[in-house]
């Protein structure tokens, strides 16, 4: 008796040293797209000169400087941007039961969008603080809409419902965004690359405007990841174990604005990141919060930067946006996950 008492904790063991260790390689996975980040471009850049761009500068280097000035802050941005997207769309698909759930899906990438057009279009904002605040606006508001839509009628909110009730603000917001941009020419001029999402032509002046939002909001979520286990068991069992659903949520969905909003300020709307990835890690670490948000953080990073690798490849010397790419690869991925027969789960 004695020895199964002390062989059954084994496993469980063994299983948390197994997904720290898998934790661990995905940690240096995103570190080595950094790396590539900095080299790969118009113009290739040896490791070595990457590397000393940041450590050991040199100003009489071309390549060296187009590292520092452009590529640093592009990938330092990527870095934050793909993680909180990431964990914003863990943090929803929880949240929600929903596995469809996610910014772009759920209009809040649409919403904050609109919001930033907008604002520019009537009030000439120029500064990227001002962005924050209008796409946390626009964020807040829009979720609030598509869950009241998705709520709406027989049967109360469903997954199906709820992605139809995204999928029909964001076309909404997207039409009256595009409306605007083309009323004025300036106005589109000035967020040209922005709307289609995009990590190029940003400083690190960008990065620090948004980067609090972003750690306060991935930091948030990750510390609530046990109470998102315990909504994913269904609201009675979480009543039963003595959680109040509604305030988690609400929690979990001021968590989620602040993620997105600051990343769509910092980067432009940018889909599929925050669908994908959970579903990806999911497959990996199973249904625990506690590991799927921790992973998420470094599989974000690496899908992020590595479609915006990809986006530099394939048309050089010119460029495609990281937005463009990451909607190429997540539009098929959204129709196979609406197409399996437990769409419900979790």
């Amino acid at each position: 008796m004695s020895a199964e008492v002390v062989q059954r904790p084994l496993p469980r063991l063994r299983l948390r040293w197994s997904r720290g260790a898998g934790l661990f390689l995905c940690a240096l996975g995103a570190l080595a797209v950094c790396v590539l980040s900095l080299r790969i471009g118009s113009l290739d850049v040896s490791t070595a000169d990457s590397l000393a761009a940041i450590f050991d500068y040199d100003a009489g280097s071309y390549e060296q400087t187009v590292v520092r000035s452009l590529r640093v802050p592009r990938t330092l941005i990527g870095v934050a941007v793909g993680a909180a997207l990431a964990v914003a769309g863990g943090t929803m698909q929880a949240a929600t039961r929903n596995p469809l759930a996610g910014p772009s899906i759920l209009g809040v990438s649409a919403g904050a969008s609109f919001a930033i057009v907008t604002a520019i279009y009537f009030g000439q904002l120029t500064e990227p603080m001002q962005y924050v605040w209008f796409a946390f606006a626009g964020g807040l508001a829009t979720s609030a809409l598509v869950y009241g839509i998705g709520t709406a009628g027989a049967g109360g909110a469903s997954p199906v419902k709820l992605a139809l009730a995204g999928v029909i603000v964001s076309a909404l917001l997207t039409s009256w965004t595009s409306a605007l941009l083309l009323l004025d020419r300036e106005t589109l001029d000035a967020v040209r690359f922005w709307s289609a999402g995009s990590l190029a032509g940003r400083d690190l002046q960008v990065l620090w405007t948004a980067l609090p939002f972003l750690i306060v909001g991935t930091t948030g979520a990750l510390l609530m990841s046990h109470q998102l286990n315990v909504l994913s068991l269904g609201d009675d069992a979480a009543r039963a174990l003595g959680m109040h659903t509604g305030r988690v949520r609400g929690v979990a969905a001021v968590l989620v604005v602040l993620m997105t909003g600051a990343a769509v300020a910092a980067a432009g709307p940018i889909g599929f990141v925050g669908l994908a990835v959970p579903h990806i890690v999911r497959v990996v670490v199973g249904p625990d919060y506690r590991w799927v948000l921790p992973y998420s953080v470094f599989v974000g990073v690496m899908l992020l930067l590595g479609a915006d690798i990809l986006g530099r490849i394939l048309m050089r010397p010119s460029e495609i946006q990281v937005g463009i790419v990451t909607a190429a690869v997540g539009a098929p991925f959204l129709i196979w996950i609406a197409r399996q027969r437990r769409v419900a789960d979790v």
